[in-house]
């Protein structure tokens, strides 16, 4: 049995909704309320668009994978996140925002270097980069701001060896990233940090045609020179990699950092392990925990799809709300409550079906080191100040914390 709902726009919730004073770590209660009455709802966006938000974890599974499914912004009915230039213009990120084949085509032009046997060699290197920022913390004052100086380096260092981008431009990336992904940013400001962050990535990729090394932004020039890919796409791949390679990463160390000084318990567990199967399910727990990418998924239905006793018409959209779906109480019993005991592997913090993320393999091996060096070398670490001064990143699409001020 399946039914349309006849929505009365007064009576729909805008999206995205709010958190609750005092509570940072823990989605919207009036998610967690529309949850618990359906798998589906609708909600109401800047546009006064009225898309579904899909709350629960199976229907979000089942979505993700379903090819009546679309992850172009160009398909009408997308539910976009703000304002839009037509044709996504600036905001449309490489193949992430398309459909098989194109989706396809393009992303195993960039599979090889996130595989686990080449992420895994990079054991030894991101080991080293995080030591040597550490003794930067550890010989520098007190307290400090450990955003600065070590959440964002990390997986900026990471990302830049990988890539081929040179560490010395981290500012200029950084800064336009930033503008890209930040909600309340104009239209005007994120089209100009794109084209900023295109043109960047542009003149890189050329001047790999002309002096490759052993990077990724090598392998692409030599798809250009072969033929197989524009300089316009390199260059676009380039800048979603680099904006995913650090941002999220970044945002999970220092926020995952926080939460585990907010549960000393489990900050104690971890420290004091010697386990790497802890400190894997400490890893995989935070991620559910924390889920960073809190605006959710966004698709449209391309056909009619009836599901959990509702029907979605081509051409309406879907948000799926991944925050909610890993505190689903079918699938992790007792979801408020954060314990890296817990076998949080099926979370779906990396989304689900052929768009999930290409680089979780690398974004695991860099929280993992992260989490298993950072408290035990500095095993007294705490905040310096008070919960309700830290700044979260309530205005990004990626959540976080602006800054993390420590001592030990």
């Amino acid at each position: 049995m399946t039914s349309t709902v006849e929505t009365n726009p007064a009576e729909v919730p805008d999206f995205p909704m709010t958190r609750a004073a005092g509570c940072p770590f823990d989605p919207p209660p009036a998610a967690r309320a529309k949850q618990e009455e359906a798998a589906l709802t609708r909600v109401r966006l800047w546009d006064g668009s009225t898309p579904w938000l899909v709350t629960r974890y199976a229907e979000q599974r089942a979505l993700l994978s379903d090819p009546r499914v679309s992850a172009d912004i160009d398909t009408p009915g997308y539910p976009s996140p703000s304002p839009l230039p037509k044709g996504g213009g600036g905001s449309r990120i490489s193949f992430i925002l398309m459909d098989d084949p194109e989706h396809n085509r393009l992303r195993r032009m960039v599979t090889a270097p996130f595989s686990m046997r080449r992420v895994g060699a990079m054991r030894p290197a991101i080991q080293k980069i995080v030591d040597d920022l550490i003794d930067g913390l550890l010989a520098g004052p007190r307290p400090v701001d450990l955003v600065d100086a070590f959440a964002l380096p990390v997986p900026s260092l990471v990302i830049c060896e990988l890539l081929g981008v040179p560490y010395g431009d981290h500012d200029f990336f950084q800064d336009n990233s930033k503008v890209i992904i930040r909600r309340d940013a104009t239209i005007e400001e994120r089209m100009a940090g794109h084209q900023a962050l295109t043109g960047y990535l542009d003149r890189l990729v050329a001047d790999k045609e002309a002096h490759p090394a052993d990077d990724l932004l090598s392998g692409l020039a030599a798809r250009v020179t072969a033929g197989e890919l524009t300089r316009a796409e390199a260059a676009q791949m380039g800048v979603l990699l680099l904006i995913a390679g650090h941002e999220t990463t970044a945002n999970m160390i220092a926020l995952g950092t926080l939460a585990l000084l907010e549960h000393p318990d489990q900050l104690a567990l971890l420290r004091e392990s010697d386990d790497p199967a802890l400190v894997a399910s400490a890893t995989e727990e935070l991620l559910r925990y924390l889920n960073i990418t809190h605006n959710g998924r966004r698709r449209v239905a391309v056909e009619d799809i009836e599901i959990a006793g509702e029907v979605v018409r081509a051409g309406e959209g879907l948000i799926l709300a991944n925050d909610i779906a890993n505190r689903d109480t079918s699938v992790f019993p007792d979801p408020d409550r954060l314990d890296i005991t817990r076998d949080a592997h099926r979370h779906v913090a990396f989304g689900f079906g052929v768009h999930q993320c290409l680089g979780q393999q690398l974004a695991r091996l860099e929280l993992q080191i992260v989490y298993s060096t950072l408290y035990r070398r500095i095993p007294t670490l705490a905040l310096a100040g008070d919960l309700a001064d830290i700044p979260f990143k309530h205005d990004g699409s990626v959540y976080g914390v602006y800054e993390l001020p420590v001592t030990w």
